[in-house]
């Protein structure tokens, strides 16, 4: 798995790319298959608070592309807000890979 974590208007510390990959396992975790992450933290000059902080990630998975975005005031809680929709994106993506084939009923004469 590649992981890139890049930054715009802002140096990605250390902790910040620890507390990035730590909550990534959680998908790695629900599904192996993942090809390549990128993750972009920005901060964005608005004159509100609200909305600053920004994370957004695309997720290469055998099959599929997958992206997700969340703005907070606090970057770290848009990690967390874009690491919850991204999962919920991968778990339904691995059930629709399942097999669903069912065996024909057999028939009673």
């Amino acid at each position: 798995m590649n992981l890139t974590i890049s930054g715009h208007h802002l140096d990605v510390t250390p902790a910040l790319r620890n507390y990035v990959t730590s909550k990534l396992d959680r998908i790695t975790r629900h599904f192996d298959q993942v090809v390549d992450i990128k993750v972009i933290l920005t901060v964005e000059k608005q004159k509100e608070k609200e909305g600053r902080q920004r994370a957004e990630c695309n997720i290469h998975v055998k099959g599929n592309d997958m992206f997700a975005e969340s703005s907070h005031a606090d970057l770290y809680a848009a990690v967390d807000q874009l690491v919850d929709k991204l999962d919920r994106q991968v778990v339904r993506h691995k059930e629709s890979l399942k097999n669903h084939f069912h065996a024909a009923p057999k028939r009673v004469m």
